[in-house]
């Protein structure tokens, strides 16, 4: 019994990586997925080794929001196993189950398969040296968060959620996993998503539509700090379903916003 629970817990060596963050959220409709794509995106821009492991099994977004649906991993034969190797995009190197399903096709598989499947996209992968990589957590605290916390060893986890109080409960729920005894996992800090609205024709204006200040107070409550607060905009979102990044479209405001937010966790963690 004891030896099978060591292998339970057995770390993946994860060689050349130096950094592992994960990005969680308890919710969906948060923009975590987001979140995750441009701040890997923005640490690549600052000359850093980025990956970033979409590890949202049973709905993986990421190939869509980085334009790559139709690319197809090299893969390699390696003894007995298959090695894959990341599709690079904005200097970002990707992986995700989504290069190996029909975009269309519903996974049907049961918690300990979808555990399976995710340690196999790390330890199957062929990364090289990494300096971050970002994980892209799916909402929640399923086998899969739970896997990836017992399996590497992380540098920390950022939690993203929106002002508004119902984000902020299930936000709540996916901090308290990280803090769970058994995980001990260091909340590197909130970030705060579509934090106010600003109507392009009237850039003094600002509407707080999801509320005002959820993401500090989360913050204090965690003894963590907020990060960053993104702008609520339709260009980012539209971006995103053109398969370009942030750094594309006109809202200084989004990208000085995730250029401060990768400056910050560069310095935490350096």
């Amino acid at each position: 019994m004891s030896t099978n629970k060591n292998k339970l817990f057995e770390k993946l060596p994860m060689e050349g990586v130096k950094n592992i963050i994960v990005i969680a959220s308890g919710k969906g409709g948060v923009g975590k997925s987001t979140v995750a794509s441009n701040l890997a995106i923005a640490l690549a821009r600052n000359g850093l080794n980025t990956a970033l492991v979409d590890a949202d099994i049973f709905g993986p977004s990421i190939p869509r929001m980085f334009g790559i649906e139709d690319v197809k991993p090299e893969i390699s034969a390696l003894g007995d196993k298959e090695i894959f190797f990341p599709i690079k995009k904005y200097g970002v190197s990707i992986i995700s189950i989504g290069f190996f399903i029909n975009p269309n096709q519903s996974l049907i598989w049961r918690g300990p398969l979808a555990g399976k499947a995710i340690t196999q996209l790390f330890e199957d992968t062929q990364w090289g040296e990494i300096d971050y990589m970002i994980i892209d957590f799916p909402p929640g605290t399923s086998d899969i968060q739970l896997t990836t916390t017992q399996k590497l060893n992380l540098t920390g986890a950022l939690i993203v959620t929106t002002p508004q109080d119902l984000s902020l409960n299930d936000a709540r729920k996916a901090a308290s996993m990280f803090t769970n005894p058994d995980l001990k996992t260091p909340i590197l800090g909130i970030i705060e998503n579509m934090s106010w609205f600003t109507p392009e024709k009237h850039p003094d204006e600002i509407y707080y539509i999801f509320g005002k200040g959820g993401g500090l107070k989360m913050a204090k409550e965690f003894d963590t700090v907020l990060l960053g607060q993104i702008p609520f905009v339709l260009e980012v979102g539209e971006a995103a379903e053109k398969g370009l990044s942030i750094f594309s479209q006109k809202n200084k405001a989004v990208v000085k916003a995730f250029e401060d937010i990768a400056e910050q966790i560069h310095t935490k963690t350096e």
